[in-house]
């Protein structure tokens, strides 16, 4: 009974040094990790967090939403004045030629109606003329002619305010994908050649003397 009762002591204490030993040996491959750092065996490592790449894709997309908003994602913030400034002057381009094709269009169609009720072509007799001198008189198929000349020269100059200010568009998205792609791309400083004068030392059968070395630095 003693016997039995002294196995079981010994084999319970053998189960408990075992459980410390797995339970201990457990814990030493554990990673405690924190946001920049980790522990293995009690040596702390460092974590380097990697770079998100710069995308192309998301700068294109980013323009394509909003004119500069893929300058700010490649962070070339000085073009955006230059962007904006062709907007502006383009879109006071467009304004401008629609407005006066518009009139010149009103008073074209008035002239040829000949309504007494709409008489927009009045502001356009030049000066030294009259109404009665271009309705009718001396002067009606010069009038009429120079007429649609104006109207045909604004719409077109209107037309082609259009096709820049969709070119700049399209411009912008090329010019923030282009500067996407090579956002991660440098020329080092370090990209040098250095001449140096150097003693050249003799050996068998030549002589020595000075020359030049060529240090390349990459």
């Amino acid at each position: 009974m003693t016997l039995a009762l002294s196995h079981r002591k010994w084999l319970i204490s053998l189960v408990f040094l075992l459980g410390t030993c797995i339970t201990s040996w457990a814990q030493s491959d554990t990673l405690v990790l924190n946001k920049d750092t980790a522990f293995i065996e009690g040596t702390q490592v460092e974590f380097v967090k990697e770079k998100k790449p710069h995308s192309p894709h998301k700068a294109s997309f980013y323009a394509a939403i909003l004119p500069g908003m893929g300058q700010i994602y490649n962070k070339k913030y000085w073009k955006l004045p230059i962007l904006y400034g062709g907007i502006g002057a383009t879109g006071y381009a467009i304004h401008f030629n629609s407005k006066y094709y518009k009139k010149y269009r009103s008073a074209y169609r008035d002239f040829i109606i000949q309504d007494p009720g709409n008489k927009s072509y009045l502001e356009f007799i030049p000066p030294g003329l009259t109404e009665a001198d271009v309705v009718g008189g001396t002067y009606e198929s010069w009038f009429e002619d120079a007429l649609e000349r104006k109207k045909q020269y604004y719409k077109r100059y209107r037309d082609l305010s259009y096709f820049i200010m969709v070119g700049v568009y399209i411009i912008q998205i090329v010019d923030a994908a282009v500067d996407a792609h090579f956002y991660n791309f440098s020329i080092s400083d370090d990209l040098s050649m250095r001449v140096n004068p150097t003693i050249m030392e003799s050996s068998r059968g030549d002589y020595g003397g000075v020359g030049i070395q060529l240090n390349f630095k990459f």
